[in-house]
């Protein structure tokens, strides 16, 4: 944290911080600190390099608490929007409460408040504070498509019809253009972005919005890839939006399901190419891992038609037979992936996008890899284990681990939670890291009734344990 938002801090509390934590990143150019007071008050400061964006997200909180909507309030900033400090709105997002009735309850008031922003959000609002631009036109339709042909598609390796793609990306944008509007257009509202507090909803991440028609948020939050919800509860929450914003504006609904389906598509073709620039570019195998969810919801749009759309209908068809997910469905069980990795190949990403877990340093002790006899060898083979159990400090090492992980285990499971990660990293990925993995990983098989995936990302190695 700089010396700017502490002083900031300073100011606003009239005390200085007396704990800092620096929060996982969004995918932004912002940096995210929980901050708290020696009143044991907690806040969160932002500090950000895009003057414009942390400007947009500065004043759209403002107005939109003006009117009413649930968001975090901006408490104190910098002159230059640079850095702020915002109420805490504490860690539970709606993507991470376990299904059930009342994550249910707790997405249908979500829905609902999605009219309020858009309808009641738009008046009075400021175009000129939206970022990095203030309307939905031809050119952010034909950004987001290139960014699916770019930044997915030609990565994916399959070969297509560029020509008649690109007729159809005509034809969509011109549906897509039909739809003018005055509302506002959240841009990202899905379930990541809706933080639960005292029971109810708060929007955050509201920042890259603009005027634009009310189906591209409809879409996103409905059809969002990880969220998977099943056709019936789509369909009701479909229904529960139109009924709130018919308090605004009269709804014709079948013309209203015609018209989102042309947005859906699109939605869904603009969070692959994102998926594409994070996973199939950058490697990060969380949005590797969200690629197949994605697929599914396009595969089966094109099944119930789209015939204006020749080309994309060939696409999906390939994409589908390229990037095919698993039809097992999940039971809900708790699933504890235990993985071992090299530090110096950075500690392995969360897939999940939960966060949290466990993250160990196993560089403590002697390093079998300093041995001739030892240096082929894995954490898996008989003579490494040996040595490393007749090493001081590894058996008390693991005592603890499986002291901390049983009771986080244990929780896990009394809330219905279905993720928990934990890594041990070393210096190589090849032996004390592996080694603790695989103990920590058989321990836990063997005494809780839960999932284990045993991953040494360095040795290539991903399995179930039975």
């Amino acid at each position: 944290m700089t010396e700017k938002l502490s002083q900031l801090f300073s100011e606003l509390t009239r005390s200085g911080p007396c704990k800092v934590e620096q929060l996982r990143g969004s995918g932004s150019n912002r940096s995210y600190f929980r901050i708290a007071g020696c009143d044991g008050k907690t806040y969160i400061g932002v500090e950000g390099t895009s003057l414009k964006e942390d400007r947009a997200f500065c004043e759209l909180a403002r107005h939109f608490r003006k009117k009413g909507i649930n968001v975090p309030e901006v408490l104190a900033r910098t002159d230059d929007y640079s850095a702020y400090i915002q109420e805490d709105l504490g860690d539970l997002a709606l993507f991470d409460i376990p299904d059930g009735p009342d994550k249910e309850e707790l997405i249908f008031k979500t829905i609902r408040m999605l009219s309020k922003i858009q309808f009641e959000g738009a008046d009075g609002l400021d175009w000129s504070l939206c970022f990095p631009q203030k309307e939905f036109d031809a050119r952010m339709v034909s950004f987001d498509l290139n960014y699916f042909k770019y930044c997915f598609l030609k990565p994916s390796g399959i070969e297509f019809d560029e020509i008649a793609l690109e007729d159809d990306f005509a034809r969509l944008s011109a549906v897509l253009l039909e739809n003018r509007s005055e509302t506002f257009m959240y841009r990202d509202f899905q379930a990541r972005n809706v933080m639960i507090k005292d029971e109810e909803p708060y929007l955050i991440d509201f920042q890259g919005g603009r005027k634009g028609p009310v189906y591209y948020d409809v879409a996103s939050f409905v059809w969002q890839a990880r969220a998977a919800y099943p056709d019936a509860l789509k369909e009701r929450l479909v229904d529960a939006y139109m009924e709130s914003a018919e308090k605004y504006v009269p709804i014709d609904r079948a013309g209203f399901k015609a018209t989102l389906r042309q947005f859906v598509l699109f939605r869904t073709l603009q969070v692959l190419g994102a998926y594409g620039f994070r996973g199939l570019i950058e490697k990060k195998e969380h949005f590797i891992r969200s690629i197949p969810f994605a697929i599914e919801n396009l595969r089966r749009m094109f099944e119930t038609g789209f015939t204006e759309y020749p080309a994309l209908a060939v696409i999906s068809g390939q994409l589908a037979d390229r990037f095919r997910r698993s039809e097992r469905k999940g039971d809900g069980t708790l699933e504890v992936k235990v993985s071992s990795f090299s530090f110096k190949k950075g500690v392995p990403a969360d897939e999940s996008g939960n966060g949290g877990g466990y993250v160990f340093d196993c560089r403590g002790f002697d390093n079998p890899g300093r041995y001739e006899e030892y240096r082929n060898l894995t954490g898996r083979d008989p003579e490494v284990i040996k040595f490393l159990e007749n090493t001081s400090g590894v058996a008390s090492f693991l005592d603890h681990v499986r002291g901390l992980v049983d009771s986080h285990i244990e929780e896990f499971i009394r809330r219905g939670f279905t993720h928990l990660e934990i890594c041990f990293g070393c210096t190589g990925g090849q032996h004390r890291s592996v080694y603790c993995a695989e103990k920590t990983a058989r321990h836990i098989i063997e005494k809780y009734n839960v999932k284990v995936r045993l991953v040494h990302r360095e040795q290539g190695v991903d399995e179930y344990l039975k």
